[in-house]
Protein backbone atom coordinates (compact mmCIF):
# COMPACT_ATOMS: atom_id res chain seq x y z
CA UNK A 1 0.00 0.00 0.00
CA UNK A 2 2.90 2.46 0.74
CA UNK A 3 4.64 1.57 -2.48
CA UNK A 4 1.04 2.80 -4.20
CA UNK A 5 1.12 5.74 -2.40
CA UNK A 6 4.61 7.03 -2.76
CA UNK A 7 4.36 6.00 -6.79
CA UNK A 8 5.11 9.74 -8.77
CA UNK A 9 1.35 9.74 -9.80
CA UNK A 10 1.59 13.15 -11.21
CA UNK A 11 3.85 12.20 -13.76
CA UNK A 12 1.99 8.91 -14.68
CA UNK A 13 -1.34 10.78 -15.36
CA UNK A 14 0.58 13.47 -17.30
CA UNK A 15 1.94 10.81 -19.51
CA UNK A 16 -1.47 8.67 -19.78
CA UNK A 17 -2.55 12.36 -20.91
CA UNK A 18 -0.45 12.83 -23.26
CA UNK A 19 -0.49 9.38 -24.55
CA UNK A 20 -4.47 9.91 -25.40
CA UNK A 21 -3.44 13.76 -26.78
CA UNK A 22 -1.18 12.18 -29.14
CA UNK A 23 -3.17 9.05 -30.50
CA UNK A 24 -5.99 11.75 -31.07
CA UNK A 25 -3.14 13.95 -33.21
CA UNK A 26 -2.01 10.77 -35.02
CA UNK A 27 -5.54 9.44 -36.12
CA UNK A 28 -6.60 13.04 -37.45
CA UNK A 29 -2.98 13.01 -39.41
CA UNK A 30 -4.33 9.73 -40.89
CA UNK A 31 -7.10 11.44 -42.06
CA UNK A 32 -9.60 9.61 -39.13
CA UNK A 33 -12.44 11.75 -37.69
CA UNK A 34 -11.89 10.44 -33.99
CA UNK A 35 -15.17 12.56 -33.34
CA UNK A 36 -17.71 10.46 -35.29
CA UNK A 37 -15.24 7.18 -35.19
CA UNK A 38 -13.65 6.94 -31.73
CA UNK A 39 -12.56 3.56 -32.01
CA UNK A 40 -10.35 4.03 -34.22
CA UNK A 41 -8.10 6.32 -32.17
CA UNK A 42 -5.68 3.55 -31.72
CA UNK A 43 -5.27 3.85 -35.26
CA UNK A 44 -2.47 6.85 -34.73
CA UNK A 45 -0.15 4.69 -32.55
CA UNK A 46 2.37 5.30 -35.44
CA UNK A 47 2.95 8.97 -34.54
CA UNK A 48 2.30 8.88 -31.06
CA UNK A 49 4.78 6.08 -30.24
CA UNK A 50 7.57 7.73 -32.36
CA UNK A 51 6.90 11.12 -31.15
CA UNK A 52 6.93 9.71 -27.58
CA UNK A 53 10.05 8.24 -28.12
CA UNK A 54 11.67 10.97 -28.97
CA UNK A 55 10.76 13.04 -26.34
CA UNK A 56 10.83 10.13 -23.41
CA UNK A 57 14.53 9.51 -24.93
CA UNK A 58 15.29 13.49 -24.53
CA UNK A 59 13.48 13.94 -20.99
CA UNK A 60 15.47 10.65 -19.36
CA UNK A 61 18.68 11.51 -20.96
CA UNK A 62 18.90 14.66 -18.87
CA UNK A 63 17.37 13.05 -15.88
CA UNK A 64 20.37 10.43 -16.17
CA UNK A 65 23.14 12.53 -16.79
CA UNK A 66 21.63 14.31 -13.81
CA UNK A 67 21.64 11.70 -11.77
CA UNK A 68 24.88 10.71 -12.42
CA UNK A 69 26.36 14.67 -11.66
CA UNK A 70 24.41 14.30 -7.53
CA UNK A 71 22.22 16.66 -9.22
CA UNK A 72 18.50 16.49 -8.01
CA UNK A 73 15.69 16.38 -10.82
CA UNK A 74 12.37 15.38 -10.86
CA UNK A 75 11.43 12.68 -13.44
CA UNK A 76 9.97 14.12 -16.74
CA UNK A 77 6.29 16.52 -16.93
CA UNK A 78 4.79 15.66 -19.98
CA UNK A 79 2.42 18.11 -21.37
CA UNK A 80 -1.36 16.85 -23.13
CA UNK A 81 -2.33 19.75 -25.46
CA UNK A 82 -5.52 19.74 -27.71
CA UNK A 83 -2.75 20.86 -30.72
CA UNK A 84 -1.71 18.94 -34.27
CA UNK A 85 0.73 17.06 -32.28
CA UNK A 86 -1.00 16.50 -29.20
CA UNK A 87 1.51 17.92 -26.88
CA UNK A 88 3.44 20.62 -25.99
CA UNK A 89 6.52 18.71 -25.05
CA UNK A 90 7.96 17.33 -21.81
CA UNK A 91 10.11 19.06 -19.24
CA UNK A 92 12.13 17.89 -16.08
CA UNK A 93 12.90 20.44 -13.11
CA UNK A 94 16.26 21.09 -11.43
CA UNK A 95 15.76 20.77 -7.92
CA UNK A 96 19.27 21.41 -6.94
CA UNK A 97 21.90 23.91 -8.83
CA UNK A 98 24.45 22.17 -11.61
CA UNK A 99 27.61 23.35 -9.65
CA UNK A 100 30.21 22.45 -12.46
CA UNK A 101 30.95 23.37 -16.23
CA UNK A 102 31.10 19.74 -16.91
CA UNK A 103 27.99 18.62 -15.66
CA UNK A 104 26.25 22.16 -17.40
CA UNK A 105 27.74 20.16 -20.63
CA UNK A 106 26.86 16.92 -19.86
CA UNK A 107 23.15 17.62 -18.68
CA UNK A 108 22.61 20.13 -20.93
CA UNK A 109 23.72 18.17 -23.84
CA UNK A 110 22.34 14.73 -23.17
CA UNK A 111 19.19 15.01 -24.16
CA UNK A 112 19.56 16.86 -27.08
CA UNK A 113 22.05 14.24 -28.35
CA UNK A 114 19.65 11.59 -27.64
CA UNK A 115 16.45 13.18 -29.18
CA UNK A 116 18.87 13.53 -32.40
CA UNK A 117 18.98 10.20 -32.53
CA UNK A 118 16.07 8.73 -32.37
CA UNK A 119 14.68 11.47 -34.49
CA UNK A 120 17.10 10.07 -37.33
CA UNK A 121 15.74 6.95 -36.58
CA UNK A 122 12.01 8.18 -37.27
CA UNK A 123 12.87 9.84 -40.15
CA UNK A 124 14.76 6.91 -42.30
CA UNK A 125 11.89 4.79 -41.44
CA UNK A 126 9.09 7.09 -41.89
CA UNK A 127 10.49 8.32 -45.01
CA UNK A 128 10.85 5.55 -46.46
CA UNK A 129 6.96 4.48 -46.12
CA UNK A 130 5.68 8.11 -47.52
CA UNK A 131 4.36 8.70 -50.64
CA UNK A 132 5.50 11.05 -53.64
CA UNK A 133 2.13 13.02 -55.26
CA UNK A 134 1.86 15.89 -57.65
CA UNK A 135 2.29 19.02 -55.86
CA UNK A 136 -0.58 20.46 -57.25
CA UNK A 137 -2.38 17.53 -55.56
CA UNK A 138 -1.36 19.69 -51.69
CA UNK A 139 -3.02 21.98 -50.15
CA UNK A 140 -2.99 22.68 -46.42
CA UNK A 141 0.16 23.18 -44.03
CA UNK A 142 3.66 23.15 -45.96
CA UNK A 143 6.54 22.03 -43.61
CA UNK A 144 10.04 23.66 -43.87
CA UNK A 145 13.33 21.35 -43.58
CA UNK A 146 16.45 21.58 -42.30
CA UNK A 147 19.63 20.58 -43.24
CA UNK A 148 19.48 17.20 -41.90
CA UNK A 149 15.96 16.32 -43.04
CA UNK A 150 16.85 17.40 -46.69
CA UNK A 151 19.93 15.01 -46.40
CA UNK A 152 18.05 12.49 -45.38
CA UNK A 153 15.20 12.95 -47.49
CA UNK A 154 17.69 12.75 -50.63
CA UNK A 155 19.48 9.72 -49.19
CA UNK A 156 16.17 7.57 -48.38
CA UNK A 157 13.73 9.09 -51.66
CA UNK A 158 16.15 10.01 -53.61
CA UNK A 159 15.35 13.02 -56.28
CA UNK A 160 12.08 14.29 -56.21
CA UNK A 161 10.82 15.45 -59.86
CA UNK A 162 10.07 18.63 -60.50
CA UNK A 163 6.19 19.46 -59.58
CA UNK A 164 6.28 16.60 -57.01
CA UNK A 165 5.93 16.63 -53.25
CA UNK A 166 6.74 13.93 -50.53
CA UNK A 167 3.71 13.37 -48.19
CA UNK A 168 5.57 12.43 -45.02
CA UNK A 169 3.93 9.47 -43.37
CA UNK A 170 3.35 10.39 -39.76
CA UNK A 171 6.49 8.23 -38.43
CA UNK A 172 8.56 10.73 -40.37
CA UNK A 173 6.65 14.02 -39.23
CA UNK A 174 7.08 13.17 -35.79
CA UNK A 175 11.18 12.47 -36.65
CA UNK A 176 10.78 16.18 -38.47
CA UNK A 177 8.83 17.21 -35.25
CA UNK A 178 11.90 15.86 -33.33
CA UNK A 179 14.85 17.80 -35.09
CA UNK A 180 12.45 21.04 -34.54
CA UNK A 181 12.14 20.51 -30.94
CA UNK A 182 15.64 19.70 -30.58
CA UNK A 183 17.06 22.99 -32.67
CA UNK A 184 14.75 24.98 -30.09
CA UNK A 185 16.00 23.42 -27.13
CA UNK A 186 19.78 24.25 -28.55
CA UNK A 187 19.25 27.70 -29.06
CA UNK A 188 21.99 29.22 -26.96
CA UNK A 189 19.88 31.51 -25.05
CA UNK A 190 18.70 31.63 -21.02
CA UNK A 191 18.89 28.45 -19.59
CA UNK A 192 17.96 26.11 -22.45
CA UNK A 193 19.95 23.24 -23.18
CA UNK A 194 22.05 25.21 -25.70
CA UNK A 195 21.95 28.07 -22.88
CA UNK A 196 23.78 25.71 -20.53
CA UNK A 197 26.31 24.71 -22.72
CA UNK A 198 26.91 27.91 -24.13
CA UNK A 199 27.41 29.25 -20.40
CA UNK A 200 29.68 26.12 -19.53
CA UNK A 201 31.90 26.78 -22.77
CA UNK A 202 32.21 30.71 -23.13
CA UNK A 203 31.14 31.74 -19.30
CA UNK A 204 29.71 36.03 -19.01
CA UNK A 205 29.98 36.01 -22.74
CA UNK A 206 26.67 33.65 -22.90
CA UNK A 207 24.56 37.16 -22.11
CA UNK A 208 25.75 38.32 -25.54
CA UNK A 209 25.15 35.36 -27.42
CA UNK A 210 21.78 35.35 -25.54
CA UNK A 211 20.49 39.02 -26.58
CA UNK A 212 22.34 38.58 -30.31
CA UNK A 213 20.11 35.31 -30.68
CA UNK A 214 16.85 36.77 -29.94
CA UNK A 215 17.59 39.53 -32.27
CA UNK A 216 17.95 37.36 -34.63
CA UNK A 217 14.40 35.53 -33.94
CA UNK A 218 12.90 38.31 -34.04
CA UNK A 219 14.25 39.31 -37.47
CA UNK A 220 13.51 35.70 -38.71
CA UNK A 221 9.75 36.11 -37.52
CA UNK A 222 9.41 39.38 -39.64
CA UNK A 223 11.10 37.47 -42.59
CA UNK A 224 10.44 33.93 -42.42
CA UNK A 225 7.60 32.64 -39.77
CA UNK A 226 5.64 34.88 -37.47
CA UNK A 227 6.13 31.71 -34.90
CA UNK A 228 9.52 33.10 -34.14
CA UNK A 229 8.55 36.47 -32.77
CA UNK A 230 6.22 34.30 -29.84
CA UNK A 231 9.38 32.44 -29.55
CA UNK A 232 11.67 35.45 -29.01
CA UNK A 233 8.72 36.70 -26.55
CA UNK A 234 8.71 33.76 -24.61
CA UNK A 235 12.79 33.67 -23.83
CA UNK A 236 12.70 37.34 -22.91
CA UNK A 237 9.74 36.52 -20.58
CA UNK A 238 11.13 33.39 -18.97
CA UNK A 239 14.98 35.04 -19.06
CA UNK A 240 18.06 35.20 -21.12
CA UNK A 241 20.46 35.19 -17.87
CA UNK A 242 22.23 32.28 -17.06
CA UNK A 243 22.76 31.45 -13.22
CA UNK A 244 26.72 31.11 -11.89
CA UNK A 245 27.81 27.84 -11.40
CA UNK A 246 29.13 26.96 -7.90
CA UNK A 247 32.41 25.92 -9.45
CA UNK A 248 33.95 27.18 -12.15
CA UNK A 249 36.88 24.69 -12.93
CA UNK A 250 39.71 25.90 -14.85
CA UNK A 251 39.73 24.72 -18.08
CA UNK A 252 37.08 22.02 -19.36
CA UNK A 253 38.74 18.89 -20.50
CA UNK A 254 38.44 17.69 -24.59
CA UNK A 255 35.95 15.43 -23.98
CA UNK A 256 33.63 18.04 -22.94
CA UNK A 257 34.29 20.67 -25.13
CA UNK A 258 33.86 18.43 -28.57
CA UNK A 259 30.76 17.50 -26.88
CA UNK A 260 29.49 21.21 -26.88
CA UNK A 261 31.11 21.35 -30.68
CA UNK A 262 28.84 18.43 -32.14
CA UNK A 263 26.02 20.10 -29.89
CA UNK A 264 26.01 22.93 -31.57
CA UNK A 265 26.62 21.24 -35.27
CA UNK A 266 23.63 20.01 -34.44
CA UNK A 267 21.81 22.85 -33.79
CA UNK A 268 22.82 23.86 -37.14
CA UNK A 269 21.70 20.39 -38.82
CA UNK A 270 18.28 20.47 -37.02
CA UNK A 271 17.04 24.27 -37.60
CA UNK A 272 14.27 25.19 -39.47
CA UNK A 273 13.63 28.68 -40.46
CA UNK A 274 10.65 28.43 -41.77
CA UNK A 275 9.09 25.50 -40.10
CA UNK A 276 5.31 26.10 -41.32
CA UNK A 277 3.99 27.22 -44.91
CA UNK A 278 0.60 27.80 -46.05
CA UNK A 279 -0.30 25.69 -49.54
CA UNK A 280 -2.71 27.16 -51.58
Amino acid sequence: MNNFKTLPWIHIILFILTVFSTLSAGAIWEGIDIFSEPSRILEGWPFSLTLLSILLSHEFSHYIASRLHRTKATLPYFIPAPTAIGTFGAIIKMKSPITTRKALIDIGAAGPIAGFVISIVATVIGLNISQVVKAEEIKGIGFGSSIIFLVITKLVVGDVPEGYAVILHPVAFAGWIGFLVTSLNLLPVGQLDGGHITYALFGQAHKYISKIFVVMLFILGLIAWYGWLVWAGLLIILGIKHPPVLFWEERLNLSRRVTGIISFIIFILSFIPAPLQIIS
